[in-house]
């Protein structure tokens, strides 16, 4: 039986979950887990349902099916086949534990995703990504070269299907446009010292000012930086007795952590761009393998 998820968004009204229901039941599916928040502030409606086909339900069949409800409640719907990988490219630069901390969960099938490529602007990690068969590109960024370099990225992203771009420490600025372009499709990770610790070595002046906890935000990426809508965060605590290295040896897991969690729930359509907010719905029982995520 084949498996897919439905993502809608629309106004809120009354209706809507039954319609959707009826319709799922129409096409002799099976629901097996269905969450949905109704936002009274922007008067906005987000559902994410899994159904299990248990007859001969194709995807264009099913979005075709879906069309006359969708216009009748002004939705956006999204209708996905679960077996299909989604297309992630990664971005890095010298930093290595999420892209490490990605990898290995893509390899253990923790993140079921399809790895097209790894792009740094340094060869540190040109090895470890060609020994997992990945493409690695090299591309270099300057004052100078960077509309050219950001060019190629677009190239590749274009070239490879890319359907999501996960910046695992990738220390180069996007432009605007780039920024745009992907809008909801690029997700970044940094310390959650911001903005009391800027600059080089946070966690040095974190250490300095006896901070007690050391947390982690993955957003996506817009043109303010750093300030877009966030997905995942997290902390761990710090006592006095520990050092700068102790710091960031927990800063760099905290960070691995949360940048697969944001991942994973991206892949698997629970997050929705709500303004300059998201809406996450949190992993069903039994979804996943929760020591896999850390």
């Amino acid at each position: 039986m084949k498996s897919y998820t439905l993502r809608v968004t629309c106004a809120s009204t009354r209706g809507i979950v039954a319609a959707i229901s009826g319709l799922v039941a129409a096409q002799d599916c099976n629901i097996t887990d269905s969450a949905q928040f109704d936002d009274s502030e922007t008067g906005r409606f987000f559902m994410r349902m899994s159904f299990r086909s248990e007859g001969d339900a194709k995807l264009a069949d099913l979005q075709a099916a879906f069309k006359p409800v969708a216009e009748k409640f002004g939705m956006e719907v999204e209708i996905t086949d679960d077996a299909v990988k989604k297309k992630v490219l990664i971005m890095v630069s010298r930093f290595g534990h999420c892209l490490n901390d990605l990898l290995y969960r893509w390899r253990i099938g923790a993140l079921p995703i399809d790895i097209v490529g790894v792009i740094s602007n340094h060869h540190e990690y040109q090895k470890v990504v060609v020994n997992h068969d990945i493409p690695f590109h090299m591309i270099r960024v300057t004052p100078e070269n960077k509309p050219a370099a950001e060019a190629r990225q677009m190239d590749l992203i274009e070239e490879t299907g890319a359907e999501l771009i996960v910046l695992a420490r990738y220390m180069q600025v996007l432009s605007d446009q780039m920024c745009q372009k992907m809008s909801g499709r690029i997700i970044n990770i940094h310390h959650s010292f911001l903005p009391s610790f800027k600059g080089a070595n946070p966690y040095k002046q974190a250490y300095e000012r006896g901070v007690k906890l050391i947390g982690a935000t993955s957003h996506y990426v817009t043109a303010d930086l750093d300030e877009g809508p966030i997905i995942e965060q997290d902390t761990v605590r710090v006592t006095h007795a520990q050092s700068p290295g102790d710091y960031v040896s927990l800063g760099r897991d905290v960070e691995s952590q949360v940048l697969s969690r944001a991942v994973h729930a991206h892949i698997h359509g629970r997050v929705f761009l709500n303004s300059a907010k998201t809406v996450v719905f949190p992993a069903s029982p039994g979804s996943y393998v929760s020591e896999r995520m850390g």
